[in-house]
């Protein structure tokens, strides 16, 4: 029996050499966690759609439109409730969440973001908060990698990649996409491209469209044939689109911060709550088609007959003409961003990648039914309605290749490939002209917490250099003399000895080199102070400091040792030739394949 037990454990030994040597493990947990994380998207599009149901099939049934009014704060509510006494973390925002984790937690997320998300943004859009469930299930997918990862004890550079794997994987499941999975992660979470990336990110995404297919079918948020494909006559149109789309996604992205400032500007969650809520109400009240994430919207304009006008089953009789309409949908686009924004700043939970789809498909069918009453032309409205989504897309979050990606894979075919790349190119640099970073980036980069592409920085952003903080140098009192001082010297191997306190504020430091001429004359021990053979550094660093901080203190002073302090309290030493050892340590893992 222990012979069977040894050797057990040798086998077992070896077979988790040979997955970690060969990456095998990797490729295995990546195809888990794109299978666990397609679950949870299938799980969370299944939780709104019938709550969706059950608030207007049975508890609004007969109940008119009046209760559109008090529902989406009653949804809100019972959002509010489960955050603050059921996760009692922050969940909103979970893109931002996300990079958050990776650019200062070493892409660490709780345990309990694997499931809270669901539950919270279930309630809030189903009934009725005006957003999206993709940053939710987005966020979902990365705590699904994250806690895989940390559960077999991998490095961070493999907890990245399983954090990315769990994103693919989600927007893979909930748009049936796989290519837009991969390039969404690369994209907006801004990770490196490489051979030992690929892979995994490739095998996440495939399970994810697949098991997402095989529970879903083609019933994944909305599925849409191209009725007509490239129009030679149109690209000029594509162009303008693509300008237009462009200042869509400014107005887009500065209202919702501004918005939500201004909601955070009140400080009582439930006059907040309210508010927020009952704005949200009106707004639906007035435009019923603001309710929920408006895909059905979507589809309702992609499917209209061309030259056709759906103004009345969209907003009623006051829309039977096309300046009626055309009205209405300028309120729309205009509108949509508020009642988003009101539902994230009342205390709901969802997303902005359904409101920004939603927002460029109205500004495509905009665009292009008044092109044609304008100046009697014939444009396809259904394709400028997904080429605008697309060009929105590009334009708030930064994301052009996959916007154009996204749209192609949603649409079953390439037939608009060229319009998408035309469109979603003019827009993110029209908008890039304005704005540098995205929605998502925009919070995190004005703390200065945001990873980029820029490997050096993204290394200095994610340093821990407080490890490296010397602690054991012998200090010395600035009352002290310099017999005291020699003293101390004896005593150590250092050359630098710090003069602190009896408050533990530290006054300076004295140099080796500065005494060393002095030391070794007896009639001058006591004629001597600390204080008078002390130099001031010539900078100090927080404890609390950034590693890039850190870095551009010593470039600027030139020094190679400067004082560590906590509140003004001596803590200890930094050097450049630690930091610099850490900084190479932390890129090879960044670098190696």
């Amino acid at each position: 029996m222990v012979a069977f037990k040894t050797l057990f454990i040798r086998h077992i030994r070896q077979l988790k050499t040979f997955l970690t040597e060969q990456n095998t493990l990797i490729y295995l947990l990546s195809f888990l966690v794109g299978l666990v994380s397609a679950l949870a998207a299938v799980v969370m599009k299944n939780a709104i759609h019938f709550t969706h149901v059950l608030f207007t099939q049975g508890v609004m049934h007969g109940a008119g439109g009046v209760l559109s009014l008090a529902y989406p704060l009653f949804g809100i509510f019972l959002t509010v409730l489960a955050v603050k006494y059921l996760v009692r973390d922050n969940i909103s925002h979970g893109i931002s969440r996300v990079l958050y984790a990776i650019s200062r937690r070493k892409s660490y997320i709780k345990p309990h973001n694997n499931w809270s998300s669901i539950l919270t943004s279930s309630l809030t859009i189903g009934f009725g908060g005006s957003v999206g469930a993709e940053a939710p299930i987005v966020l979902t997918g990365a705590s699904i990698g994250s806690n895989i990862a940390k559960y077999f004890k991998l490095n961070y550079k493999y907890v990245t990649l399983l954090l990315g794997c769990g994103v693919a994987g989600a927007i893979s499941g909930i748009f049936k996409a796989p290519i837009g999975g991969i390039l969404f992660t690369l994209e907006v979470l801004m990770l490196d491209l490489t051979m030992s990336s690929i892979v995994p990110l490739l095998i996440s995404s495939v399970t994810a469209a697949t098991v997402a297919f095989f529970f879903m079918g083609d019933n994944v948020l909305f599925s849409f044939q191209v009725k007509q494909g490239l129009i030679l006559s149109e690209l000029p149109y594509y162009l303008i689109l693509g300008v237009f789309c462009g200042l869509v996604g400014l107005y887009f992205t500065r209202a919702t911060i501004g918005i939500e400032k201004l909601y955070g500007r009140i400080k009582n969650r439930w006059v907040r709550m309210i508010l927020g809520g009952l704005i949200l109400g009106a707004l639906i009240y007035f435009y019923p088609v603001l309710y929920g994430e408006g895909y059905e919207t979507v589809m309702l304009l992609l499917n209209a007959e061309s030259g056709s006008v759906p103004g009345t089953v969209m907003f009623g009789e006051i829309a039977s003409g096309f300046w009626g309409f055309a009205v209405l949908m300028a309120g729309l686009l205009l509108l949509k961003v508020v009642a988003t924004a009101s539902t994230n700043g009342a205390g709901g939970v969802g997303g902005i990648v359904a409101p920004v789809l939603f927002t460029g498909g109205v500004a495509g069918y905009f665009f292009s039914s008044l092109m044609n009453h304008l100046f009697d032309i014939a444009l396809v409205e259904s394709s400028f309605t997904l080429t605008a989504m697309a060009g929105v897309f590009a334009a708030v979050l930064h994301a052009p290749l996959t916007a154009i990606f996204l749209i192609a894979e949603i649409t079953e075919g390439y037939g608009l490939l060229i319009p998408l790349i035309m469109t979603s190119t003019v827009a993110f640099v029209t908008k890039r002209s304005f704005q540098k970073h995205s929605i998502y980036n925009e919070q995190l980069a004005l703390s200065g917490e945001l990873i980029t592409h820029d490997k050096d920085k993204a290394v200095m952003t994610l340093l821990d250099w407080t490890k490296e903080v010397e602690k054991d140098l012998l200090t010395v009192n600035p009352e002290g003399n310099l017999g005291d001082l020699v003293k101390q010297i004896a005593r150590s191997n250092r050359n630098l000895f710090p003069v602190v306190d009896e408050f533990g504020i530290l006054e300076g430091v004295v140099l080796l080199d500065d005494v060393r001429n002095k030391m070794f004359k007896p009639d001058l021990y006591d004629k001597l102070t600390v204080r008078d053979l002390m130099t001031i550094p010539p900078s100090y660093i927080d404890l609390n400091e950034r590693g890039d901080a850190v870095l551009e203190a010593f470039e600027q002073t030139g020094a190679w040792n400067l004082p560590v302090l906590d509140k003004g309290r001596y803590v200890g030493f930094i050097s450049k030739s630690r930091i610099f050892s850490a900084y190479r340590e932390l890129l090879r893992q960044f670098s190696e394949e």
